[in-house]
């Protein structure tokens, strides 16, 4: 295992988030961090002892500001506050996002600028290293005072309440604290307010759609590479002169990655003189459509960057003791990433339910129509294109930017909200369907490659199509193919396909990895 994560020290990255967050790596407070948590802790213990009004500290919450709370009274407020805002509803969210919210809370309070106790911090690191890990409802956060719910749920199991997963199975925290030998926390002052304001459950969804639409934009690429060859298509456009007139950086990046992904092809030398004179939309322009889908990406990564070191509590307490009142908590900065994000993980659904139809058709030489010989008792891969374009319909709905909707609440003190934490969970939403509209394309891109036998493409092209071959075969007629249609999808989501054509690259002394991959690196 790699050098501890020195939290309040260290850069977070998404890729060092997801290392904590699956137990990969260790996280321990940074000696430096240790110091300003203890000392920001002991500046709110001050404030409550000095009688100094201070939101959040001894008053109420939202619009209960202007009610005083008493110094006795003050951790009693920093339990109800838990309690009362355990609100969420719908599915627990996957384990992995809870983990990344407990990596995430962490990082954001090692600063010292929230007026925890050092022990609350080390709790919570002791949840991840012993996998209690509590269970959060999906839905409940407008994405603006914090992501209250959700993180009043995650939370809970520190005062000994609420639900969680522990060696597999699901129990009442009590229970698991018993097991583990712990006692439930008693609050401080400010304690409570802390741990549920703040982005967390908004970036740890956005740490993990980073992760998946990193691996269905490479998927586009080689599948729709697989669909060009296919379809006899020409490599033209992705000429390096052509995109210097252009030169976003998706793009360039795009058509290189297709230019390597075609190296050594002999379906196109066999057809470099014919007379097409160009190739639909779906085939010409996917450094320009799948370049635009990276772009999105790309701001998405930068923004986390940020975000993941950031500060997102209220009010803040400064180092020199003084208490603001501000809007860090808010979620805006992050939502319209994730929403622009989300509208470009749609469009790689989009274009590749083209390339399908264009599969099909039998217009492309060679290629019989719906991708079998025998049609009319067979109706070959017709119905697989239906799916596709269901679920390429399914994500249209679901790219209404959340950012572009607010619901005032808190009885008008909080008059605006993101609704980030919809538009992260949509993303993630989006980026499972792509991965199904990306299986349809890829099953018959394969079932197309065999009918271009015995001309073989390059050596990357190949060894994918060999990978699905081992799991799927070559269909002569009708069967039940959600049984494909799945072992493809498993094939895209896991990153097997992926990591094939990095292996299958660097044997044939190919470089992926050039100049252009440099600011689309996770790492």
């Amino acid at each position: 295992m790699s050098e501890p994560y020195r939290y309040g020290e260290d850069t977070l990255t998404p890729a060092a988030a997801l290392a904590l967050a699956r137990g990969e790596r260790m996280g321990i407070l940074a000696e430096g961090a240790r110091k300003a948590i203890e000392t920001s802790h002991h500046q709110v213990r001050r404030i409550v002892e000095s009688g100094r009004v201070v939101y959040g500290i001894n008053t109420g919450f939202g619009p209960l500001c202007d009610t005083l709370i008493s110094a006795d009274e003050t951790r009693h407020l920093q339990t109800n506050i838990l309690k009362s805002h355990s609100v969420g509803m719908g599915d627990p969210v996957p384990e992995e996002v809870a983990r990344l919210m407990l990596v995430l809370k962490v990082q954001s309070l090692s600063y010292g600028y929230s007026g925890v106790a050092t022990a609350t911090l080390e709790r919570i690191i002791r949840h991840l290293e012993s996998g209690i890990i509590p269970i959060v409802p999906s839905q409940g956060s407008v994405g603006a005072s914090g992501d209250l719910a959700p993180l009043a749920h995650l939370f809970l199991p520190l005062i000994g309440l609420g639900q969680v997963v522990s060696g597999g199975k699901e129990m009442p925290a009590a229970e698991a604290l018993e097991e583990a030998g712990l006692e439930p926390l008693e609050l401080g002052p400010k304690e409570g307010l802390a741990l549920i304001n703040g982005t967390q459950f908004i970036t740890a969804w956005g740490v993990r759609a980073l992760y998946r639409m990193d691996n269905i934009l490479d998927a586009a690429d080689l599948i729709g590479a697989m669909s060009l060859e296919s379809l006899l298509g020409s490599a033209r456009p992705c000429l390096e002169e052509l995109q210097d007139l252009r030169s976003y950086r998706g793009t360039r990046l795009v058509a290189r990655r297709l230019r390597l992904l075609l190296k050594g092809s002999g379906i196109l030398k066999f057809h470099e003189n014919c007379d097409r004179v160009q190739d639909p939309y779906s085939l010409r322009c996917m450094p320009q459509v799948h370049g635009a889908s990276r772009n999105a990406w790309l701001h998405l990564k930068e923004i986390l960057n940020v975000e993941l070191n950031s500060v997102t509590d209220n009010p803040i307490i400064l180092k020199n003791g003084e208490a603001v009142s501000g809007g860090n908590f808010h979620g805006q900065p992050i939502a319209l990433p994730l929403d622009y994000a989300t509208v470009g993980a749609s469009e790689l659904g989009n274009i590749s339910d083209r390339r399908t139809y264009q599969l099909l058709d039998g217009s492309s030489r060679e290629l019989p129509r719906l991708l079998m010989k025998d049609t009319g008792i067979n109706s070959g891969f017709m119905i697989p294109q239906y799916t596709s374009a269901a679920l390429a319909s399914e994500n249209k709905g679901l790219c209404f930017p959340s950012s572009a909707d607010s619901i005032p609440t808190s009885l008008g003190q909080e008059d605006h909200v993101s609704m980030g934490a919809i538009g992260a969970r949509k993303l993630d939403q989006v980026c499972g369907n792509v991965e199904k509209i990306l299986a349809v394309e890829l099953l018959c891109a394969a079932q197309a490659f065999d009918f271009r036998r015995p001309l073989t493409s390059g050596p990357i092209l190949e060894a994918c199509h060999n990978l699905v071959r081992h799991h799927i075969d070559h269909a002569d007629e009708d069967r039940v193919f959600a049984h494909d249609l799945e072992t493809a999808r498993q094939l895209i989501a896991s990153g097997r396909l992926v990591t094939e054509s990095y292996r299958s690259a660097a044997a044939a002394g190919i470089d992926l990895n050039g100049e252009e991959n440099g600011p689309f690196s996770l790492y």
